[in-house]
């Protein structure tokens, strides 16, 4: 797929895709004020303030997934700051449930904190987590991206899923 030069065309060849990924990012862990369509448009708005150049479409999707993990961000801690901690969303990076959703375990902002200590030793493992937790993307999806094979991103998940939770001992 040739992406266009324009980001505005960029967007509108890209949006279904963008819609799955919100609605991947906002399945059991949405602030009721964000809906799939908003979410994505404030990551557009994001991107286009940012004067981010775009590579390629993996460089895209990762600056999408990443300004969608950033306005989740915010909004936690909005809400904890107006609760001073009451309802945040949890989430956990267990796998043993089929579709990788929070369950118990991790405030939002730990989790957040200790992806970005994880970019800070490795980019691939954070991308990897934040396309595939973040964005709902299949371990071939998220391959395809990177361009790496399906087994290397499976053992990159299974690496970034112990040095995360080696990170957040405590948190919980």
């Amino acid at each position: 797929m040739s992406l266009p030069a324009d980001p505005e065309q960029l967007f509108a060849s890209i949006y279904d895709e963008l819609k799955r990924l919100a609605h991947a990012q906002l399945a059991g862990r949405a602030p009721r004020t964000l809906c799939t369509t908003a979410l994505v448009h404030e990551a557009y708005i994001k991107l286009i303030r940012g004067d981010a150049g775009v590579q390629d479409r993996q460089h895209f999707v990762s600056l999408v997934v990443r300004a969608m993990r950033q306005i989740l961000s915010d909004a936690a801690r909005r809400k904890l700051a107006e609760k001073r901690g009451g309802d945040v969303a949890m989430v956990t990076l267990d796998s043993a449930q089929h579709d990788d959703k929070p369950s118990n375990g991790i405030e939002v902002l730990a989790l957040e904190q200790a992806i970005d200590r994880l970019r800070g030793v490795h980019e691939r493992l954070a991308s990897v987590v934040e396309m595939h937790f973040y964005g709902g993307l299949s371990f071939h999806d998220v391959a395809d991206l990177i361009g790496v094979t399906e087994r290397t991103v499976q053992r990159d998940w299974l690496a970034a899923r112990v040095l995360l939770e080696r990170d957040l001992e405590g948190v919980r």
